[in-house]
């Protein structure tokens, strides 16, 4: 099948429209002292919407994108857009990068080149890899979706495919959110192909009565339960009822900005303080790649197919592909290594100073430190 070259484009019409939708934004009335408790601050979104419309520069954030290599190909009925950067380092480890929601390719940024040319940040050219970063289908430039079906177990075999496309028989994976279970599916299913898996977050069965937990994962369990009853109502409308969310979030850009930021904020380390760990540009670098290409709706339907296809689960099977876990302290999701390497062939473990869910925009210094010495390990 083909492989097209791709670039970004400007999207004039539709930021012209963008910019007139945030000056016309209907507001809420304010409730005093709620401050971020029931969603995203009132002042702070204001404030952000504002500067969306008078203030970002697309053109300036598409050219970021496209500082680099990039390409479409129709799998299974689909088209999968990805970045492909080649290192300059003869015999660069291929690695594919996988986001999950709500981010975008724009995630890995600020990784693309500490990764592809490790020299020039601090490595050695050991560390060299060629990276291919896809859109998953359904987000930014890989969608929308219009057809049922697409859950974890057929992206993972869409990605796969991409991989064979451009040449690759044997990769490494990283994964976070619905990258992380997408990049499971891939080492299950292919062994053979995946030289090493590295996840950011791992998805692993509840405890039982029987496994007599340790007061660690007591205490991890009890955090998730924690933020499944106070922050988690987001992932049960987008599994049950994404088309009735999506009407408002392809219409409103100051609502997809709401139900997007609030995420970012709570879901990083950054103290209360979202702009001190990823700036107000990246922020809506990721939004405005939604909101250009209409994604926001089958972004959110991932959940409803992952849900219906029973894909949304840890893996069923022992993953023996060589693993690393970067486990970050404000991780939405935690769990011990004893649980996960019940599920996995846990060759690293390392417990990150620092990050969140978004560690390659929150600390990329030490995602990227982190993936050099768990490839080095394996060689």
């Amino acid at each position: 099948m083909i492989v097209e070259r791709f670039e970004i484009g400007l999207y004039e019409a539709d930021v012209k429209d963008l910019q007139q939708r945030l000056a016309s934004t209907r507001w809420p009335a304010p409730v005093a002292g709620t401050g971020w408790s029931a969603g995203t601050d009132l002042d702070y979104l204001r404030d952000l919407c504002a500067y969306w419309e008078k203030d970002f520069d697309w053109p300036e954030a598409a050219a970021n994108l496209n500082r680099w290599t990039q390409f479409t190909t129709n799998v299974d009925g689909q088209r999968i857009h990805f970045l492909h950067v080649r290192s300059a380092v003869p015999g660069a480890r291929p690695l594919m990068l996988l986001h999950g929601w709500p981010s975008s390719v724009q995630e890995f940024t600020k990784v693309v080149e500490p990764l592809t040319d490790p020299v020039a940040h601090g490595g050695d050219p050991a560390d060299a890899f060629d990276v291919v970063i896809p859109s998953l289908p359904g987000y930014a430039w890989s969608g929308p979706t219009t057809q049922p079906g697409w859950d974890v177990e057929r992206i993972a075999g869409a990605m796969t495919v991409v991989m064979e496309r451009i040449g690759y028989d044997r990769y490494g994976l990283m994964g976070g959110d619905w990258g992380s279970l997408i990049a499971s599916r891939m080492a299950l299913a292919e062994p053979d192909r995946v030289s090493g898996l590295y996840l950011t977050l791992v998805s692993v069965p509840p405890l039982n009565p029987e496994d007599e937990p340790t007061p660690e994962e007591q205490r991890l369990a009890d955090v998730h339960a924690q933020f499944m009853a106070s922050e988690g109502a987001y992932g049960a409308i987008q599994a049950t009822k994404p088309q009735s969310l999506a009407v408002g979030l392809n219409d409103s850009p100051a609502g997809l900005a709401a139900w997007i930021v609030e995420k970012f904020r709570a879901w990083t380390d950054c103290d209360g303080e979202l702009e001190s760990v990823v700036s107000r540009d990246d922020l809506l670098a990721n939004l405005t790649a939604y909101w250009l290409t209409g994604t926001a709706g089958s972004s959110a339907r991932l959940y409803y197919e992952a849900l219906t296809a029973g894909s949304s689960v840890p893996v069923t099977g022992y993953v023996g592909v060589p693993t690393g876990v970067g486990v970050y302290p404000k991780e939405l999701y935690r769990a011990s290594r004893r649980q996960v390497e019940r599920l996995y062939n846990v060759r690293r473990w390392t417990e990150l100073a620092r990050g969140g869910h978004f560690p390659a925009l929150e600390q990329p210094h030490l995602f990227v430190g982190d993936i050099r010495a768990f490839f080095q390990n394996l060689s």
